[in-house]
């Protein structure tokens, strides 16, 4: 299960949030349970005082500064409309909150528990009565009603996430009940748990200029919300900084004790990464995520590293891989033949690519869910074979008889030889490699009169047409200059062959209207997975998304095997079930070549001032900088000190 989170460039800040909804144990629905899990038992019982996690005792204090990427202008994440403000998350509780240290397992917050029957028709959630927004007016089942029927009325995305969901009611004084359309879906009452709660009468009234609020636009006025952080100041679209909550209502829960312990929270916002980097160095930042190899091996040298004033670790992470790619759309013409999408895979030379940019450091995917038992591996068999037989004459063949791999080139002729491959892919699909005379803008006078005697002759190149005459194109569409280096090697690969290959560097919010528009050929694309996949697995790859604005379909798959592959993992009965679907769907996406798959590295590399107290052992799935750090203050006056001298 997984939400489409605002993005920003915070070290991971994952949410916190009895038994499980697992192997197919029979709930009843009359025991309120604190917690949930899709796999396994809670590792917390309903008495536990703290996450063991964290430092129950960490003193709170100070300012963490940090940078994102590019600009923002709105202070709304929930509309579908303009560019968020990273941190937004914050200034909002939802029902119940992730583990960081769990997959797929939640605690009640806003919530004390949920109940739900053993046909996950429904769930109820109690209400902790003394929930309260930051303006002191508590929390109650009405906010909790309008905040699901907003949402599903202004933006798409919840629409489709939530479209199971056909009906909240208020069923006492504290509480509130959500019916579903169907049975057996187990995921549910955790994705309603995942909704976050905004005051109806705050968005029910107007602002300071007499306007109708509406969570359907954007808005420059800072929200009234119910979290740990609220909004202190904003500099529209250049820095953004949120102020602990001094009297937060959950602040002694056992889900918050020990976390969110900085004082502060000041994001500025870069164009590009090497200015906010320069003043990482000097300290005017004081944590760095890093996501460049090449950048973690050449570039951290500076002196403040040297001297030990600055920290580097590289600390490894369990969590699923999912899928970064370079993403076609689907909806144009030249990219609807599963084979010159297989063809652009074979001209990726991605063993060159990780060598002579990244270092060696980066691993091939070869699933979209990389790094878990949920990767598909070898040939189908058992359950997940019987899953495929259902849809056997819908499936490429290939799926039963190859195990799907990706090109490799570790041998000279490798990359030759899948050339050659992909030349006869093209010319399979209706496309003919020409050679034909090309515009030389460097033969001057001299040149064209020696041509026109027949002593010289045009330069010719390769084009790769149908029998349209038309070339194939693809456009590279990026909103930074991360995989500009990236992109051009490969675009010269493609040009090789006769394929009009180019690079288009938008800003954010253009990238994000030609996004959503899919007004695009290419574009770098992640499809973020977790240990249970459920419900998202629809707004990824589900026909219904295609052509949904803003859906994370865009790829534009359309794809009835797809579809029924998707509801055995949304109704599986139990994890085994659940596994055996995924596999098959990992496979029939791979093998119909929708993406071309790119790297991943299992560890989180950050660089940082040494100003930081942490817990001896953090969290399996994220550095989870900002839920347990906090500042030393002898640490800081040390530093202070050095670098003052």
């Amino acid at each position: 299960m997984r939400m489409r989170l605002t993005s920003f460039a915070f070290a991971a800040m994952a949410f916190l949030s009895s038994p499980p909804l697992s192997n197919g144990a029979r709930a009843d629905e009359s025991q309120c349970r604190p917690a949930i899990s899709l796999i396994g038992e809670p590792k917390y019982g309903a008495d536990f005082k703290h996450f063991d996690w964290v430092n129950p005792d960490a003193p709170k204090g100070g300012t963490l500064r940090q940078w994102a990427d590019g600009t923002f202008d709105t202070l709304n994440p929930f509309s579908d409309k303009g560019v968020k403000a990273g941190g937004l998350n914050l200034i909002y509780d939802s029902l119940f909150a992730n583990s960081p240290d769990e997959p797929e397992t939640q605690y009640g917050l806003i919530a004390e528990c949920a109940s739900y029957p053993d046909d996950f028709s429904s769930v109820t959630f109690k209400l902790r009565p003394e929930a309260k927004f930051n303006d002191g007016t508590p929390i109650t089942p009405e906010d909790v009603i309008f905040s699901f029927d907003e949402f599903k009325k202004v933006n798409p995305f919840y629409a489709f996430y939530y479209k199971n969901v056909v009906k909240a009611e208020k069923t006492g004084d504290h509480e509130v009940k959500f019916t579903f359309d169907s049975t057996g879906n187990r995921e549910l009452p955790m994705i309603v748990g995942q909704i976050s709660v905004v005051p109806k009468a705050y968005w029910e009234g107007k602002d300071a200029n007499g306007r109708q609020r509406s969570l359907g636009e954007t808005t420059v006025e800072v929200p009234l919300g119910n979290g740990v952080y609220k909004i202190k100041s904003v500099d529209m679209g250049r820095r953004i900084t949120y102020e602990r909550v001094a009297d937060y209502w959950a602040k002694d829960l056992p889900v918050m004790r020990g976390q969110y312990n900085f004082d502060t929270l000041e994001v500025t916002y870069y164009r590009d990464r090497s200015p906010a980097f320069e003043d990482f160095k000097t300290g005017k930042l004081d944590f760095w995520l890093e996501n460049r190899a090449a950048a973690w091996a050449a570039q951290y040298d500076f002196d403040a590293l040297k001297k030990g004033l600055v920290k580097k670790e590289a600390l490894p992470v369990k969590r699923v891989a999912g899928m970064q790619s370079f993403a076609f759309n689907t909806r144009r013409a030249q990219f609807q033949d599963p084979r010159v999408r297989q063809a652009f895979n074979l001209l990726f030379n991605f063993e060159e690519t990780n060598k002579k940019l990244f270092y060696g450091s980066y691993v091939r995917l070869n699933s979209f869910f990389e790094n878990s038992d949920l990767a598909s591996k070898g040939l189908p068999e058992g359950r997940e074979l019987e899953i495929l037989n259902e849809i056997k004459s819908e499936v490429p063949p290939e799926v039963f008889t190859t195990e799907w791999k990706n090109p490799v080139n570790d041998k000279d002729g490798d990359y030759r030889k899948h050339q050659q491959d992909a030349l006869k892919l093209f010319e399979a699909a209706g496309w003919q490699i020409k050679s034909e005379a090309t515009d030389d803008g460097s033969c001057g006078f001299f040149c064209k009169a020696m041509r026109a005697v027949g002593l010289s002759s045009a330069k010719t190149a390769r084009v790769l047409r149908n029998d349209k005459g038309e070339q194939l194109t693809a456009e590279f569409l990026i909103n930074g200059d991360t995989f500009q280096n990236i992109i051009l090697p490969y675009i010269q690969n493609l040009k090789a062959i006769g394929i009009n290959a180019s690079v288009r560097a938008v800003d954010d919010a253009q990238y994000k209207q030609r996004e959503d528009n899919r007004d695009f050929d290419i574009i770098v694309d992640t499809f973020a997975q977790s240990n249970s996949p459920g419900n998202e697995q629809r707004d990824f790859w589900g026909s219904a998304a295609a052509d949904k604005t803003g859906s994370r379909n865009t790829i534009g798959i359309k794809n009835p095997a797809v579809d029924k592959l998707i509801d055995k993992i949304v109704f599986a009965k139990d994890r085994a079930d659940l596994v055996a679907a995924t596999h098959a769907l990992d496979r029939v996406l791979l093998w119909n070549f929708y993406v071309v798959p790119q790297w991943y590295y299992p560890y989180e590399r950050i660089a940082y001032w040494d100003i930081f107290g942490r817990p001896q052992t953090l969290p399996s799935q994220s550095a989870s900088l900002l839920q347990v750090w906090w500042l030393d203050a002898d640490k800081q006056k040390a530093v202070a000190t050095a670098k003052a001298k």
